[in-house]
């Protein structure tokens, strides 16, 4: 097989139908299948699927038992991938299914591992964009991504590296994190991007900051190594204090040695802190995604 192409949906009732059936014209020549994810949708999404299921032979459907979120969502439609290439696409048609063909061009003649799309003119929302300038600029920096390089959820990623993302058993799993771990062949091509056809979006400040949190604690130490540097700095701090003590420049002595002990308390928390963390990162079983149902066709 070709190509898989992995859907989170959620709130999606009334798109993901057409959405479904766009890809199954727009693909007809290609040998692909469709992974249809419900992360705990509160609306008739659920039943939507089951349906298409049905419907279609080239169809997988997944429920989970909660909204686990996106990265969840993705990550457990992930797992089923069957293709040479998956393609992870919205459920809000605001990326035109036509522009797969695009992604998986560019893949092809650029033996890329990975290829992100980009927008001439996005459609989002202020808040959105503004929230995707920021994570793109916090990631360039954490994450090592070029900074020309857009990371926008409509991507594609072989089946190479899939296998290594999936390795990842953390509660927390961030996808293009995850991609930079394992390569750094990333290529990029401009596709066309949609107003939102139903529905308000579901990015919000909530997640937002929920997002930052996962990328900052889950996939990065640099907070323990701030905290880290910070008493060292205090450390150095505190000996010009004792030699401008000594030198009769400044009055007290316990101003000195109070910020000294602070730092050699602040430098050791850093350090356990840093295999603390490591821990952490590695051992946590909190489960990433809980299945309610799935339905693989063995059509």
């Amino acid at each position: 097989m070709l190509l898989s192409v992995v859907i989170p949906v959620y709130r999606g009732e009334k798109t993901i139908e057409k959405l479904v059936e766009k890809l199954q014209d727009e693909l007809k020549k290609y040998d692909f299948e469709i992974i249809l994810v419900n992360d705990g949708s509160p609306d008739n999404s659920e039943k939507v699927c089951l349906n298409l299921n049905e419907k279609y032979k080239n169809l997988q459907f997944i429920s989970l038992r909660k909204n686990f979120g996106e990265f969840n969502a993705v990550i457990c439609g992930l797992n089923y991938v069957g293709g040479k290439y998956a393609v992870i696409i919205d459920d809000d048609f605001q990326n035109p299914p036509s522009e797969i063909i695009k992604l998986l061009n560019t893949a092809q003649t650029g033996n890329y591992d990975v290829v992100y799309s980009y927008y001439a003119d996005k459609k989002h929302h202020f808040f959105r964009n503004l929230g995707s300038w920021v994570v793109n600029r916090v990631t360039t920096w954490l994450i090592h991504k070029p900074s020309d390089l857009y990371l926008s959820s409509f991507k594609l990623i072989n089946k190479e590296v899939i296998s290594e993302i999936i390795k990842y058993k953390g509660p927390y799993p961030y996808i293009d994190a995850l991609i930079f771990r394992n390569t750094n062949n990333v290529g990029k091509v401009q596709v066309e991007h949609n107003e939102r056809m139903e529905g308000d979006s579901n990015y919000t400040i909530k997640k937002l900051v929920r997002l930052f949190i996962i990328i900052i604690f889950g996939y990065s130490t640099l907070p323990i190594r701030f905290i880290q540097g910070t008493g060292i700095f205090l450390i150095f701090l505190s000996l010009i204090l004792t030699f401008l003590y000594l030198i009769k420049l400044i009055p007290d002595w316990q101003i000195p040695m109070f910020i000294f002990f602070g730092g050699i308390q602040l430098s050791a928390l850093g350090i356990i802190g840093e295999y603390v963390g490591k821990l952490f990162l590695t051992q946590n079983e909190t489960p990433q995604f809980v299945e309610k149902y799935n339905s693989t066709h063995a059509k």
